[in-house]
């Protein structure tokens, strides 16, 4: 699915920020005069009023499902019903995301750290480490996932002017430390709930095809451009949500006999030492 139509080139520098990237490797040329996190940082002045009044117009759709997935979550797994983590804003500056926890209490993240490492450094789609089960889950955690409805509590950090419903979503730190100069040029753009790549393959897509797809937005940015990822975003879940469902019986057909749920994060820890 393509909003544009197209995966859009981000061409050198430009006023609006965007910078180029050569083919899908993540080797991109890096820029003559190397611009500063913060140099060309924008945020139009329609954003916060189209922000509030969505969120004020969804008010009776988004809150009674937010108070059903903290009762569901309350439920499901011991334990807080939010999660907080630290991530990288707007001119990188850090602040403190809100997602529903979708992980047991015990579980450990630097899997993730290290998988997502691994995305940036090869040229593949960026498919979800949970897409084939993932022990560390707390019930329903694999839906919400899928669903992004983890995300749902971002809503209070678009209030408070840390993100907006459309953007880059925002790194952790230990995925910008990582970033080459070129690739840095995303934090000039106010992260947000949803974007330009994910409702243009998300997960489908190279990690170098994110960040070319995050820039062209930052460059091409719009009410008009905004508003219709807001409605290609409903689409895109039930996307997701299908090939949730569908990922085991792929796996199933691929390797002759079900994939063993801890296969991939055993994978990950041999190849730990070479990422």
């Amino acid at each position: 699915m393509r909003a544009e139509g197209h995966l859009p080139d981000a061409g050198c520098a430009t006023k609006g920020g965007s910078l180029s990237y050569s083919g899908s490797n993540g080797n991109a040329p890096h820029v003559a005069n190397e611009l500063s996190a913060t140099s060309l940082c924008r945020v139009p002045v329609w954003k916060a009023g189209l922000d509030i009044t969505c969120i004020l117009l969804s008010l009776p759709l988004w809150l009674p499902l937010m108070i059903l997935l903290m009762l569901v979550t309350r439920i499901a797994s011991p334990g807080p019903i939010f999660y907080r983590q630290k991530r990288v804003g707007l001119g990188g500056r850090h602040f403190f995301i809100w997602k529903f926890r979708t992980m047991k209490l015990s579980a450990e993240t630097q899997t993730h750290e290290r998988y997502l490492e691994n995305l940036m450094r090869v040229d593949c789609a960026m498919t979800k480490l949970d897409a084939y089960g993932d022990p560390r889950l707390a019930p329903f955690g694999r839906v919400l996932r899928a669903s992004g409805l983890d995300e749902l509590p971002q809503i209070f950090n678009v209030l408070h002017g840390e993100m907006s419903l459309v953007g880059p979503r925002p790194c952790t730190p230990n995925e910008f430390a990582h970033y080459e100069p070129w690739q840095r040029q995303r934090v000039n753009c106010l992260p947000g709930l949803t974007g330009y790549w994910q409702v243009n393959g998300k997960n489908k897509t190279t990690f170098s095809e994110m960040i070319a797809l995050d820039l062209f937005y930052f460059k091409s940015m719009s009410i008009l451009l905004d508003l219709k990822i807001m409605l290609k975003t409903g689409t895109a879940i039930a996307g997701q949500l299908s090939d949730s469902r569908q990922a085991p019986q792929r796996s199933r057909q691929e390797d002759g006999s079900p994939r063993s749920r801890t296969t991939i994060l055993q994978t990950l820890t041999e190849l730990a030492p070479k990422i």
